[in-house]
């Protein structure tokens, strides 16, 4: 589960168009609406980079698949392991055949 975030969508995206739309400086912005002039300058930069403005960094979309397909493989990787191990155990269990006890 993600960390809550620091400061709601509206504000986020109020801010940013406030960035975008104004002209001022990122920090002159950031002070003005009480935001972090760092986490402002992440939010702008990102939105650039959704617009499609910028290559230097993946989409808000592209940074969702990329978690959901790291998730999906370290789980793939565990799913692995325990046939690995289950696997190892039923080729043991094979090899060393089991005694009947004698009538």
């Amino acid at each position: 589960m993600p960390a809550p975030r620091k400061y709601p969508d509206e504000l986020r995206e109020r801010a940013v168009r406030e960035v975008r739309t104004s002209g001022r400086p990122v920090a002159h912005v950031a002070r003005d609406l009480g935001v972090h002039k760092e986490a402002l300058r992440n939010w702008a930069r990102q939105a650039e980079a959704d617009a499609g403005e910028r290559d230097d960094r993946p989409t808000t979309a592209e940074q969702d698949e990329l978690r959901q397909l790291r998730k999906e493989v370290a789980e793939l990787r565990r799913t692995s392991e325990i046939l690995k191990a289950a696997s190892v155990f039923f080729a043991q269990e094979i090899d060393c055949p089991r005694t009947r006890p004698s009538r």
